[in-house]
């Protein structure tokens, strides 16, 4: 059973129950006053016939003299008096006329005064009589019995029409309540049949950016349809991220594949080369008289030395390539390094001296590092010589002519390093790239040497030590990259205090 159905029972039973309880109240309300109407009125003539006729004739019988009230209202009246002392019955004309007789209790039941409900038949059809009897005694002795009453045709007819028009009116408003709750539960529950049919699609179609359209108030149902559609983008935008990051991995491994397969085609052509060399020279120096039966000439040793050149090149490069997939997988592991207070001018005046040891074809320059004098960072030794040699050995890389600059620059609460260089410079488009894995700004991965990790790992260890880098560059012109970190001012305020101490020792 739906929900629809369900709420729209729930709301129909209660209102069933409602009007129920409403009808049988207004019923007996109505039925009450109607009948106690026509008490008050019997009652009332009963007094009157008791105080304007003679009850006592003769002594020993009873008379009454009833044709002088002989309608109550707009109803006949219907008098009988029971003679219990005599055994006669004296009546009014429409009764006697009818030959009709009111059902009365024998003397022996001692009969009370009270208002009764009876049958009264009149020829051969029967009607309800609503009668008062009033016992009547002399001398502490019950005597007669005198019983007034009226038909309660008109207010039986009455109250059964009342009856049958609430009853048939509950229905047709429960059964109109119904039609209606159910079109309203329709319209107000559609929302949800649309958040079933956008989660169908979603499991059918895989579809994240399907939405649940919803413009109507915003109630429970509206607040329901708008947290979904926040949960459906937040997971549209995770899946597609975990897409991206699927995507990128898989670039990843065939890039790294692709980067250490090529030095290892070159390592084991180098080695063939040398085992077919050797083995030749083995063939031509047997029998000789050469030591060991190898005849080398100067062309054997000369490849020779070529082909272990080689095999040490690519070898060192790709035992570079393996520590730097070793950083990333670090990175990619969330390690943490271990991080100290660092003055920074020692740490950067050590790179510059090995920097002018590094393979290079454009001029090396030192600018002004006077802002990193007395400036505390907290960060790691290591992994900063390592970010500042990344930028350093790009700029060599991709500048053939021209110069190479270091120098310093002062922000608010951060230091930063500024590597300049006059090289070939990247188009502005490929900015945002430049920190991707295996990415290359240059278009043919040959032009220059290199993996294509070394931003996104300096990208790594510039967000461990919290800091950022900005690029200005032009094509054909160079680039400059500034290295920003955040100062440590704690040590800087130790410092001063321990100098101050020292001074004031003094």
């Amino acid at each position: 059973m739906s929900i629809r159905l369900r709420l729209t029972l729930w709301y129909s039973g209660l209102l069933a129950v409602t009007l129920l309880a409403f009808g049988i109240s207004v019923y007996v309300f109505l039925n009450w006053n109607t009948y106690e109407d026509l008490r008050d009125q019997i009652k009332v003539q009963s007094d009157q016939l008791n105080v304007s006729s003679t009850f006592w004739v003769n002594g020993n019988f009873l008379d009454l003299d009833i044709d002088r009230q002989s309608r109550i209202v707009d109803k006949d009246m219907y008098v009988q008096l029971i003679n219990y002392r005599e055994g006669g019955i004296k009546q009014s004309t429409n009764l006697f006329q009818q030959n009709a007789l009111i059902s009365y209790p024998e003397s022996g039941e001692n009969p009370i005064a009270e208002f009764k409900k009876q049958t009264l038949t009149i020829g051969k059809t029967k009607y309800d009589i609503l009668t008062y009897q009033r016992p009547l005694a002399q001398n502490g002795e019950l005597v007669g019995l005198l019983q007034v009453g009226a038909l309660t045709y008109n207010e039986d007819k009455y109250l059964a029409g009342l009856r049958t028009t609430l009853i048939f009116y509950s229905i047709l408003v429960v059964g109109i309540a119904f039609t209606i709750g159910m079109l309203i539960a329709r319209q107000a529950l559609r929302p949800i049949g649309q958040v079933i049919d956008a989660t169908r699609q979603i499991e059918n179609g895989s579809d994240l950016s399907v939405r649940i359209p919803y413009n109507g108030p915003k109630d429970e149902i509206g607040q329901l349809a708008n947290t979904l559609n926040s949960m459906l983008s937040r997971l549209e935008r995770a899946y597609n991220e975990l897409d991206e990051a699927y995507k990128a991995q898989r670039r990843f491994v065939s890039d790294a594949s692709h980067e250490l397969r090529t030095p290892l085609t070159t390592i084991r052509g180098n080695i063939d080369l040398l085992e077919k060399m050797w083995s030749r020279a083995e063939e031509d120096g047997r029998g000789s008289d050469v030591p060991g039966g190898l005849m080398l000439t100067t062309d054997h040793w000369q490849m020779s030395s070529e082909a272990m050149s080689d095999i040490a090149a690519e070898a060192k490069r790709m035992s570079t390539l393996v520590g730097d997939l070793l950083a990333l997988a670090r990175a990619d592991a969330g390690y943490a390094m271990e991080k100290r207070i660092l003055p920074l001018l020692p740490l950067t005046e050590e790179v510059v001296r090995r920097s002018q040891l590094l393979p290079r074809t454009a001029e090396w320059r030192v600018g002004d590092l006077s802002a990193l004098r007395d400036i505390h960072v907290y960060g790691n030794h290591d992994y900063l010589q390592q970010l500042l040699f990344i930028f350093i050995e790009n700029a060599f890389k991709y500048t053939p002519s021209g110069y190479v600059e270091l120098s310093s620059a002062r922000g608010d609460g951060h230091i930063g390093w500024k590597i300049k260089d006059t090289g070939i410079g990247m188009n502005p488009d490929e900015i945002p790239h430049i920190f991707d894995r295996f990415y290359r700004a240059d278009e043919s991965r040959g032009v220059t040497v290199g993996t294509g990790l070394g931003l996104s790992i300096a990208k790594w260890i510039l967000d461990e030590h919290g800091g950022s880098v900005e690029v200005v560059t032009r094509e054909n012109e160079g680039s400059t990259f500034t290295i920003w970190l955040p100062i440590d001012f704690s040590a800087r305020v130790d410092s001063t205090i321990m100098g101050e101490a020292d001074s004031l020792e003094e």
